[in-house]
């Protein structure tokens, strides 16, 4: 098995702190790219909500009378003003609602989250902050000079403890954060969207001790 990757650990002045191993089972997996793509399109789809519709001929108002006499004029033969052929008629075949919704497996779920981070992982974009500002009292200011310090890129996915407030008030303005994620609920879809993905300490310990409990559980 491949030995780990280590990456450095940035305090909230910006340097380093130390270092923390990305375990290979969780960080050093192989990328399925047809899994990815069926992951996240079923995420997106499932955001959908469906609702779209439009109106067939017995939707539409009026037209309960024939337009003209069905012979003698010269014209095609008509029953009502409502068939799609007229404007302001119903629509043929538009469409209706629906779900989107589609089954995707726990076990798939699980493993193109870590087939994404992975990914990330390997092209050392996982990055971890011990924390963004010292104490409770958030700054922006300060939140953002440590997040410069740790990804040039233009987007980041920040994922933070529950009860890591702080954090949250500090980046939630920053236009290169593209979301910021409680660590249980980072998601395929979320991960692949941002250019670097950055965890707090925190987060950090929650996420792996948590996909080795599950494993140590099977």
């Amino acid at each position: 098995m491949a030995e780990n990757l280590t990456v450095d650990v940035i305090d909230a002045h910006g340097e380093k702190a130390g270092t923390v191993d990305l375990p290979t089972e969780l960080f050093g997996l192989d990328v399925n790219i047809p899994l990815l793509h069926q992951v996240v399109t079923a995420q997106l789809n499932a955001a959908r909500q469906g609702t779209h519709a439009t109106k067939t001929r017995g939707m539409v108002a009026g037209g309960g009378k024939k337009p003209y006499k069905q012979k003698g004029t010269g014209r095609a033969r008509q029953g009502s003003i409502r068939a799609p052929q007229f404007n302001g008629g119903g629509t043929v075949h538009g469409p209706q609602p629906r779900s989107y919704v589609e089954r995707t497996p726990k076990k798939m779920i699980k493993a193109a989250l870590l087939q994404s981070l992975s990914d990330r992982a390997a092209h050392s974009r996982i990055h971890v902050v011990s924390a963004f500002v010292e104490g409770d009292k958030p700054s922006t200011k300060a939140a953002k000079a440590v997040l410069r310090v740790v990804s040039d890129q233009r987007s980041a996915l920040v994922a933070v403890a529950r009860d890591d407030d702080a954090t949250i008030l500090s980046l939630r303005n920053l236009p290169e954060v593209r979301n910021i994620l409680y660590v249980d609920q980072i998601n395929t879809y979320d991960v692949l969207d941002a250019d670097d993905v950055v965890f707090t300490s925190q987060a950090f310990e929650t996420f792996v001790d948590s996909n080795r409990h599950e494993e140590a559980a099977k």
